[in-house]
């Protein structure tokens, strides 16, 4: 009998000390089809559910714009509300915590979240408390066709300044070559023309100070010269035909196919140009350059100003215990190496950008390392209906479908109503 009891005592003991680890389903919702990323991610999962019997956690996939539709629907209900689910943070994240939708979880991850970068950990942060954990950092780029460069005698070194890449437009023209693709069907790549601008005209302040109303906002003198400079761009016809109506996965393929010298985008390209290429194969590595976007001459913003995302998961309001133990778990050394060795992502976990060996990605890295002022997306940090529109006027301008003040105007209206 006193066995028994003892028995008793220690079982419950146990339940109150031992994490609650028993028949729990995490799901995480993510838009990534990079396939090494993916790969690795299925791999954590696996070893994970291995370690915690009991518990399965499954990584879902919706493709991009699927995902920004569907996912505001989805949060609303138990039933369809993923645990974890991919953020590229900024207002939008803001906007989720403010509807209620995520749980704060600062206390969980404070054991542990100095091991990553801290800028990182504070892009998923809101109102100081911490909402998701990052794990990935990237940046807006150039890549370009070294054969393609070659054949119009241009070398990447030389263009430095927004006169010096329109000078390179206009040869790569000459030489029967289109210089740009971009998938503007999808609004959002061409915000990156843009955002670009902004930073290079008006500097690390430019972005703020418009969120602040300071001289008039979002239709002060910088916003308004970096649609007439898109504008000028425009003007030269240097993107792909139909580009107006080409998805993201298409100009892709149309870079990956060697049809044009240039994409400015993200480090995803890297993934995406080869399986969606006409032969599944694109590009070599050692055909692709990068070149980082110019400097525009009596501009305030510098050459080593970075735009790009800080990428990670957010953690719903209804998510178990498990789902922020797994993202501890996610988050070891030993899988960030292994991404960084694999070149399926840059790694926000310190000492893993040892492990690169892609030259490329080693670019990216030290280019990230060495940033003056990084400044996550435009369209994220601003919110989903700013953000909504200032993908809208930059497709608008490029088209000339609208001018530059009255783009300015439109995104600060856009401000004034949200």
């Amino acid at each position: 009998m006193r066995f028994r009891q003892f028995a008793f005592a220690a079982g419950c003991l146990a339940a109150l000390t031992a994490p609650a680890f028993a028949d729990t389903q995490v799901t995480v919702l993510h838009v990534s089809d990079n396939a090494a990323q993916k790969a690795i991610w299925d791999e954590i999962a696996k070893d994970y559910n291995a370690a915690h019997p009991g518990v399965n956690v499954q990584f879902k996939y919706l493709e991009n714009e699927a995902f920004k539709a569907k996912l505001p629907t989805m949060l609303q209900a138990d039933e369809s509300r993923p645990d974890l689910f991919y953020s590229w943070g900024g207002g939008v994240m803001q906007a989720q915590d403010k509807a209620g939708f995520l749980k704060d979880v600062t206390k969980d991850v404070s054991a542990w979240d100095s091991d990553l970068s801290p800028t990182a950990v504070d892009a998923f942060k809101v109102d100081g408390k911490v909402v998701g954990v990052p794990f990935e950092v990237g940046e807006v780029v150039f890549y370009y066709n070294k054969k393609l460069f070659e054949k119009a005698g241009l070398k990447a070194e030389d263009i430095k300044s927004w006169d010096d890449f329109l000078g390179a437009v206009k040869k790569l023209k000459a030489a029967g070559i289109t210089p740009l693709v971009v998938g503007a069907g999808e609004k959002w790549p061409m915000h990156f023309y843009y955002s670009y601008l902004v930073m290079r005209i008006g500097g690390e302040h430019a972005l703020a100070d418009a969120k602040a109303g300071k001289d008039g906002g979002f239709k002060n003198a910088t916003f308004v010269e970096a649609g007439k400079r898109l504008h000028e761009l425009a003007a030269l016809e240097p993107f792909q035909p139909g580009y107006l109506s080409t998805s993201h996965t298409q100009s892709s393929g149309i870079f990956g196919d060697g049809k044009a010298a240039m994409d400015l985008m993200g480090q995803w390209l890297l993934s995406m140009q080869g399986p969606n290429a006409t032969n599944g194969k694109g590009l070599a590595a050692e055909d692709i350059g990068i070149l980082s976007f110019p400097v525009i001459e009596g501009g305030k913003g510098k050459a080593t100003d970075t735009l790009g995302g800080i990428n990670g998961w957010l953690v719903s309001k209804s998510a178990p215990p498990e789902a922020v133990d797994f993202l501890k778990f996610f988050s070891q050394a030993k899988y960030a190496k292994e991404a960084a060795e694999k070149a399926a992502y840059i790694p926000v976990v310190k000492g893993s950008e040892s492990a690169f060996t892609d030259p490329l990605f080693k670019r990216l890295a030290d280019d990230l390392s060495k940033t003056t002022y990084h400044q996550n997306y435009f369209d994220q940090d601003l919110g989903p209906s700013v953000g909504r529109v200032i993908n809208d006027v930059s497709v608008a301008v490029a088209a000339g479908q609208t001018t530059p003040e009255a783009a300015a105007a439109a995104i600060q209206e856009a401000a004034d109503q949200q």
